[in-house]
């Protein structure tokens, strides 16, 4: 915490964590040696995330896109979700870290929903820091989802056309309960949201890091906090006029 104002931190962080596969390549190594890395790093980031005082961390871990990819990369990355949620929902418990999952569970296979479910359920009266794990989550689809929930409380007459505002539909969203991203920090230098929490991220401050996914470390979480302090957060306002100018 050394150097950083705790008033000018982000309560809530989110991380499109990319570059994993790019890392492997350009070390001659199969992209499952930048994934393993990427684990590694996913344990280095929400260590420092607790030790800088940061309330909500949320990771882009699957996409629900990602499925398209080769199967013997979805397998690897199926492996080191359930290695993750096995080694460490330990040390996350004892540090009285919450952890939420975000995404469509339903076409999810059995054993990693299970998994999934139980870091949730086990973790669910700690009143730490929460970690946030977006799992074969798109944006679009929960908007969607959430857009049917709405629909059929209207059709079964519990609520009113009229009714639908932005904090019903911020109420059936996979995130309900959890504020939005302050920060959003993407790495490997791509500058786009990729169907990352379209909704939530209206009004959220962007960092784009050069590095790839496994050189990002407690530094280079450091440096995008200290980015973001120097932003001036205005959502949509603009700063009332200096009434002593002139005066």
């Amino acid at each position: 915490m050394q150097g950083l104002d705790p008033t000018k931190l982000p309560r809530h962080v989110a991380i499109i964590m990319d570059g994993n596969g790019r890392w492997a390549r350009a070390r001659n190594l199969p992209r499952t040696a930048g994934h393993k890395v990427g684990v590694e790093r996913v344990r280095e980031v929400v260590r420092a995330a607790q030790d800088f005082g940061i309330e909500y961390v949320t990771l882009y871990a699957f996409s629900s896109e990602n499925w398209n990819r080769p199967k013997e990369e979805v397998s690897d990355l199926m492996g080191l979700l359930k290695l993750f949620i096995k080694r460490d929902l330990d040390e996350l418990h004892s540090n009285n870290v919450r952890v939420r999952v975000i995404g469509c569970r339903s076409t999810v296979q059995s054993d990693i929903r299970a998994l999934l479910d139980q870091a949730e359920e086990r973790t669910r009266e700690n009143t730490g820091p929460n970690l946030v794990i977006a799992f074969n989550y798109g944006s679009r689809d929960e908007i969607v989802r959430a857009a049917r929930a709405l629909a059929v409380d209207v059709a079964e007459g519990r609520l009113k056309p009229e009714d639908i505002s932005e904090d019903a539909l911020d109420g059936v969203l996979d995130t309900a309960g959890i504020p939005d991203p302050d920060l959003v920090i993407r790495t490997s230098g791509e500058q786009r949201l990729s169907n990352f929490l379209l909704w939530q991220a209206a009004y959220a401050e962007f960092v784009f890091a050069t590095c790839l996914w496994p050189d990002f470390d407690r530094s280079q979480f450091r440096d995008a906090l200290e980015e973001y302090a120097r932003r001036d957060r205005r959502f949509g306002a603009v700063p009332a006029p200096d009434l002593a100018v002139g005066s």
